[in-house]
């Protein structure tokens, strides 16, 4: 495995971590626009990244949130884990609400169907997430509340 993605999962897997997210997901974007989406923290890990881009349900203004993804098919596979806080994140609302998703993956950005996955198919592919970013599990360990996995593919 690689060494960085190694250590990765070890920093991600601490409970403290989630108090820096705020800072960490600042200098992503930051990162990012520096370099027209070419360029991630997470690209040092060997990790996928890609920026999800859906207004907000209450503003209308459109928001731009780096996440995780773990590739699948034609798609991605993100979770709306808030690093297992009992709230979900803004984006999985905002996504739920969206007419028309895109995503930047690696400097291209994409129209993109959305699906929250439910039932036998969410098993299968929560198993698929799991192996791409394993604190997933952890996370879900840590709330009592079902973390949304959505399946994004290029319309």
């Amino acid at each position: 495995m690689n060494p960085m993605r190694w250590m990765a999962i070890k920093l991600g897997a601490q409970p403290w971590l989630p108090r820096y997210s705020k800072l960490i997901v600042a200098s992503d974007k930051f990162l990012q626009r520096l370099s027209r989406g070419r360029v991630t923290i997470m690209m040092a890990t060997g990790l996928h990244e890609l920026v999800l881009q859906v207004p907000g349900r209450k503003t209308g203004i459109l928001r731009s949130t780096p996440l995780l993804t773990v590739p699948h098919g034609d798609g991605w596979l993100i979770v709306g884990s808030n690093w297992g806080a009992e709230d979900p994140p803004a984006w999985a609302g905002n996504l739920r609400a969206a007419e028309e998703p895109t995503v930047t993956f690696k400097g291209r950005t994409v129209a993109v169907d959305a699906r929250e996955l439910a039932g036998p198919e969410r098993d299968e592919k929560w198993a698929i997430a799991v192996a791409g970013w394993p604190n997933y599990g952890k996370y879900a360990e840590r709330t009592e509340r079902e973390l949304p996995l959505f399946w994004l593919t290029p319309r």
